[in-house]
Formats: C-alpha cells, structure tokens, sequence
C-alpha cells in the first residue's frame, strides 16, 4: 500500500441518494466510498493511479432535511445525436419549461467528514511516474486548494469544502450502529454492461471502515 492522504470536507448538505428508491431521493446517512472517492479525484486525478477509500470518519451528528428542488426530466435521445451527425435534422434541445418538474429529497445537513484514503499505480503510469511522485503533487494541491473541478456531495448543488486534515486523531461523533446494504462503487470492467458494487456498512464510534470489506454483486 502506498502512503496516504487525509483529507477534511464539509458543507451544508449532502445527498448520497439511495439507488434503491427512485422518484423520491433519499441519502444515505453516510457518505458513500464511491462519493468520497469523487472527492479525492477531483483534488488529483493521473491515468497512471487509483484512488482506493480506506475509512470515513464523520465529524458532525447526522441530521435530515426535507427539502423540494427542480428537476428536468428528460434527456436528450442518444438515437438523435446519432441522426444530428449523420446530416438528419432532429431536436437536440431540451425546453425545460415542459421537462422540469418538483421532487422531494431527503438531504444530510451541515455534514463533515475526513477521508482516509490510498492510491495504486496503473498500467497507464509513465516511466517517470512513481509512488513519491504522486504523493507529493496530491499533497501540494492538497494545501492550495487546488482541485480540477468543484468537489461535490452527491449533487452539483452541494459543493463540498475541503482541505488537509492537519494530522492527530479525528475527532468522531460516538455512535455505533448498522447501515445496512451500501453502495461501494461501479465496476466498468466491461463498459458494455457496468454493474454497482454494494457492501455492509457499519459506523464504529463516528468511523466507517471500507478497506477490506467484502463487495456484493
């Protein structure tokens, strides 16, 4: 395992949405892996690495927010695209007048959380490319706030604060309890028909233990 980083994030809501219910969103009560890992890309991203979440260890109490928010409802046809590039004329526009519509979500409010985190080199990693490399740049961006994109929690809605956790021990809310069945991430191993990857979550005194968990298909 190469070294780590930390990194704290916090902001006023989150919405780590539960793909099992589908109109209505609802989080998660912790930041996902695949979110935290979201993150920690968006601060330093390389071909040549991958980022792997260790632990998320949560900050502020949880607490839930109902709150409605616009949504559009449609997409743009891929079949229209296609004919668009072929020469054919077809509408490539969405008139958000007819496609928006209000939902309900369940969203986490005032959260905080410090990610552990770890990264593996790639096949893609140039020959100049190494462990010490790597570490050094997601450190130095690390304390300039530097990022490539807004990082977010669960929606574009709700950036995501974030620096460099000053090192010592997190200060964790005490609370032990099951999370049940949680996603882990996406495996595009065949990009033809990509599967989510799911695990047994449990918060352990305010911390959420991925590495080494069992992944469920």
């Amino acid at each position: 395992m190469s070294q780590g980083i930390q990194v704290e994030v916090w902001g006023d809501y989150a919405l780590f949405t539960r793909p099992e219910l589908k109109v209505e969103r609802v989080s998660y009560d912790v930041m996902t892996p695949s979110a935290a890992r979201g993150i920690v890309e968006a601060i330093y991203w390389h071909p040549g690495l991958r980022w792997h979440i260790d632990r998320v260890h949560v900050m502020s109490p949880i607490s839930f927010t109902n709150i409605r928010r616009n949504e559009v409802k449609d997409k743009i046809s891929a079949a229209n695209v296609r004919s668009v590039m072929n020469g054919t004329n077809r509408p490539l526009a969405i008139y958000t007048g007819e496609s928006i519509q209000q939902r309900a979500s369940m969203v986490l409010t005032n959260v905080r959380y410090v990610i552990d985190a770890h990264f593996t080199m790639t096949d893609k990693a140039n020959p100049t490319d190494s462990e010490g490399k790597f570490i050094d740049i997601a450190r130095r961006r690390l304390e300039r706030g530097q990022c490539y994109h807004q990082p977010c929690f669960g929606c574009r809605e709700f950036p995501a604060n974030f620096r460099a956790w000053q090192g010592g021990a997190v200060p964790a809310i005490p609370e032990t309890r099951p999370l049940g069945i949680m996603l882990y991430d996406m495996d595009y191993s065949n990009p033809r028909d990509i599967q989510p990857m799911f695990f047994m979550a449990e918060l352990t005194n305010g911390v959420l233990e991925v590495a080494g968990k069992e992944v469920l298909r």
